[in-house]
């Protein structure tokens, strides 16, 4: 009869594994759809719910939406697990609490996205996909001290930017994989996708913060922007399709690592 310790690291394994799937599969359709608006064959510059909603009216969208559902919301245990129990040992001090607070960040963030996979399954997200990261600005600016939440917000989204370009030059994601299960050449493009992935993430992440840093600062929610206009805005620059579709593929490859750790990531809580 198993353990209740091996029991327990099999099921965080599993809902580790599930959620990076997930994740995986979301990021692969938002750089998928902005790459084929780069390169003029359709597509849009979508976030991840604007993704999730366009694949829920597609042929069997309830059933993939059911799944990805079910695995943003391990993927959000996950990340929960991680800022709770310091699974990465990043320790007690300044980067070690950015670092735990970002995977808060990221485990209320994937939850909302699960959530929002059950309001796609019952209708409801009809009247909510309306809501821009503007008007989600707006509703915090409207509190007494939203300005501070919103400014502190930004710059928690601009740490997390700047984390993921450090994890990529510094290569820190590889103690996590079971590198032994990979050859020389898996390792090789593994390697190559991750880096660009997690460039590209960080920068869509420092624009987000950016913006919502100027949002605050002016006392504008317009000038908040979510995934989606991030994309934009580098579609309005010069060169624009060019940039954009790196930062797709880029996008896209950071799905691929995802669907990497969901197969060789280390998820044990010692």
């Amino acid at each position: 009869m198993p353990r209740p310790d091996s029991r327990l690291a099999r099921t965080v394994a599993l809902a580790a594994g599930a959620g990076y799937t997930a994740k995986g599969i979301v990021y692969l359709l938002v750089g998928g759809l902005a790459f084929l608006a780069a390169i003029g064959l359709g597509g849009d510059n979508v976030g991840t719910k604007e993704a999730l909603f366009g694949l829920a009216r597609q042929p069997f969208g309830d059933l993939m939406i059911t799944g990805l559902g079910g695995g943003l919301a391990a993927y959000a245990a996950w990340r929960l697990l991680q800022a709770l129990l310091d699974t990465e040992d990043v320790g007690h001090g300044l980067k070690g609490l950015v670092t735990r607070l970002g995977f808060l960040i990221s485990g209320l963030i994937h939850a909302s996205l699960s959530v929002y996979c059950l309001d796609l399954l019952r209708d409801a997200a009809e009247a909510t996909n309306n809501g821009t990261a503007s008007d989600h600005t707006a509703q915090v600016m409207g509190h007494q001290g939203g300005l501070y939440v919103i400014f502190a917000v930004g710059l928690v989204f601009i740490a997390i930017g700047l984390r993921q370009l450090w994890r990529a030059m510094r290569q820190t994601y590889l103690k996590n994989w079971y590198r032994q299960d990979l050859g020389p050449l898996q390792r090789r493009l593994a390697d190559i996708v991750t880096r660009w992935g997690l460039c590209a993430r960080g920068l869509v992440f420092q624009m987000i913060g950016l913006f919502l840093c100027l949002a605050a600062w002016r006392t504008d929610p317009s000038e908040a922007q979510g995934l989606g206009g991030a994309l934009n805005v580098l579609a309005a620059q010069p060169f624009g399709p060019w940039l954009l579709g790196a930062v797709a593929l880029g996008l896209a490859s950071y799905g691929l690592y995802c669907l990497i750790n969901a197969a060789i990531r280390d998820t044990s809580l010692d």
